[in-house]
């Protein structure tokens, strides 16, 4: 198996159209890693890269000791997982599965005992008769990945595998591939919109933004100290609340009539910062850095509650456990603790505590 390096990596199309803008970062043999960012941030762009299928304009790609620059995708000993399966509708699925191998002239009997291990890991062995026309969408996903792992690959590459899937089978599936790609004990690289998937399902997460790297690190280091003012917003559902604020002679950051005291730190009175505070990091009666908050509406999600007031005129979401919360209208005090607060700088958007 083989790690992935990519140093200084950028994609220019005709007219100085910068769809990726020098990304580098590494992969370790064996890892896990989540693309994650919205529509048009560079992460398919980058994986088609890494696959061969995109020529980059600058930088190298690496799959294990080889610069990959100028090898064919067939020769790169990658396989990718797309979107919309492309399977052949008038294969059965087993020619789905075989299909790499027989273009590979492997000998008959090799490729039998590939495509029957790999069914049989994938839970699809009765279904190697059908045609792709008879399977479920959870099950074409399964021979597309069935197809993927017969040939025994140095990289797996997952191009929003599962966007076409329903919620329910959704979890399902990431739940397989990570274990699937853990059992197999190769790297993958996976790209998703989906900040759920991108947390559950890497070891190492890249968050991308209009062709740039924003963040690399793993899901809770992203979640619990996120770089800047995007990745704080975009990962973490209900996203986190940002508030404008002055910083104080104290230390404290004012907002409105709340004082909110932070570690120790060397910022000047009258700066003015952006405060974050998670939706669930928030707690009712809580008595550190306490403020009150005039309830405008409840949404109830079963098991916990989202309440939505405001906080100096910014609007603000608590996630509290179901029940806590009776109706819209009063006011109730919320406290929450020090080493939960974020501080970015309101012009760059970079952390500053």
């Amino acid at each position: 198996m083989a790690g992935v390096t990519l140093k200084a990596v950028r994609k220019t199309y005709q007219g100085g159209v910068d769809a990726v803008k020098g990304v580098s970062f590494d992969v370790p043999d064996g890892a896990f890693c989540v693309l994650v960012g919205p529509s048009g941030c560079g992460k398919s762009t980058l994986l088609r890269m890494v696959a061969g299928l995109e020529r980059i304009t600058s930088g190298d790609i690496a799959i294990g000791h080889r610069v990959v620059n100028e090898v064919e995708p067939a020769d790169r000993d990658i396989a990718m997982v797309f979107q919309n399966y492309a399977l052949y509708p008038h294969m059965n699925v087993y020619d789905n599965i075989a299909y790499g191998l027989k273009n590979r002239k492997t000998p008959k009997d090799e490729i039998d005992r590939r495509v029957r291990e790999a069914a049989k890991v994938l839970a699809i062995e009765p279904l190697l008769d059908r045609k792709p026309r008879q399977l479920s969408g959870g099950q074409r996903q399964r021979v597309a990945m069935g197809r993927a792992i017969v040939r025994k690959p140095q990289v797996f590459l997952f191009d929003e595998p599962l966007s076409n899937l329903d919620a329910k089978l959704r979890v399902q599936m990431r739940v397989e591939i990570k274990k699937l790609q853990k059992a197999f004990g190769v790297t993958a690289i996976y790209v998703t919109h989906d900040q759920v998937e991108a947390m559950t399902m890497s070891d190492i997460l890249v968050v991308m933004n209009a062709g740039e790297v924003e963040q690399i690190g793993t899901p809770t280091e992203i979640y619990r100290h996120p770089a800047t003012r995007f990745v704080a917003t975009f990962i973490g559902s209900p996203p986190m609340n940002l508030v404008p604020g002055t910083m104080q002679a104290d230390g404290s950051v004012k907002v409105g009539e709340a004082h909110f005291r932070l570690p120790p730190h060397g910022f000047v009175p009258g700066r003015a910062v952006e405060l974050g505070l998670r939706p669930e990091d928030m707690i009712i009666g809580g008595t550190e850095n306490a403020f009150d908050m005039k309830v405008e509406f409840i949404e109830e999600l079963g098991a916990t509650q989202l309440v939505y007031g405001l906080l100096d005129g910014a609007q603000l979401i608590v996630q509290v456990p179901a029940g806590s919360v009776e109706g819209a209208g009063g006011t109730v005090r919320f406290g929450i603790a020090a080493d939960r607060l974020h501080v970015f700088d309101p012009a760059t958007g970079r952390r500053a505590i």
